[in-house]
């Protein structure tokens, strides 16, 4: 890497993480891709980010286990929804896009052009490998007030909207407070080849269509269907 190029991942720490790297090699690597080390085998830089991002989840799930446990009363299964739907990939993938560390993230050419769903994996893992980074840098304290700070401060945030909860489960406990009635999952259509299927899914209750979702696999298109038929009670029970 030239000189310049170095300077701007730690120009990033600086302005976005509030400190210097003592080894920035620990934040470029972290931002690196393994389709970026298989593309570039004559670099100078040999290695991906998949073993920090290892390092990182531990730390992650430390820090959110203990600030829970500190924190709040509830019995272990309902910390353990809170606790996943904090460090889940979208959540840190959001927070990842907040730090605007997208550009820095060094991927091959075909991985640039990537799915969406893809793209939003990779940032989320990239998320979990500076957690790593900096916990390997500048030690546990710094690498939790990392946390706390992107991750941590949206708890107030999932417990008032509820998103910590089974989507499927929490849809199907307000439509029959509402309705009545026990939502049902329908296949609206299937698009693409069998290895990269794409389905569509309506959330029907009774006749009522609440929600349409898509997804890779029918399950995954179900759990979004539900998200939009939680949203769809919602709305109405706001403009009553």
């Amino acid at each position: 890497m030239t000189k310049d190029e170095i300077e701007q991942y730690q120009s990033f720490a600086k302005e976005k993480l509030g400190f210097e790297f003592s080894d920035i090699s620990l934040l470029i690597t972290a931002l690196t891709h393994r389709s970026y080390v298989n593309e570039h085998k004559n670099s100078n830089h040999h290695d991906h980010n998949e073993r920090l991002e290892f390092l990182g989840d531990a730390v992650l799930e430390l820090v959110s286990s203990d600030f829970l446990f500190r924190n709040f009363t509830e019995p272990e299964g309902i910390m353990t929804s809170w606790r996943a739907a904090l460090v889940r990939t979208e959540s840190i993938g959001a927070a990842g896009e907040e730090l605007g560390y997208e550009p820095l993230v060094r991927l091959s050419k075909g991985e640039k052009h990537g799915s969406d769903r893809a793209h939003a994996i990779i940032l989320a893992d990239c998320f979990e490998a500076v957690i790593g980074a900096i916990y390997l840098d500048k030690g546990y304290a710094e690498a939790k007030k990392f946390i706390e700070k992107h991750i941590l401060s949206k708890i107030d945030d999932i417990l008032e909207s509820g998103t910590w909860r089974d989507p499927k489960s929490y849809f199907q406990e307000i439509a029959q407070k509402n309705s009545g009635i026990t939502p049902v999952y329908r296949t609206i259509r299937e698009e693409g080849p069998d290895h990269d299927k794409t389905f569509t899914v309506g959330a029907y209750v009774g006749s009522d269509l609440r929600g349409v979702g898509t997804g890779h696999s029918k399950q995954e298109a179900q759990t979004e269907a539900a998200k939009k038929g939680i949203e769809s009670y919602k709305s109405a029970h706001e403009n009553q």
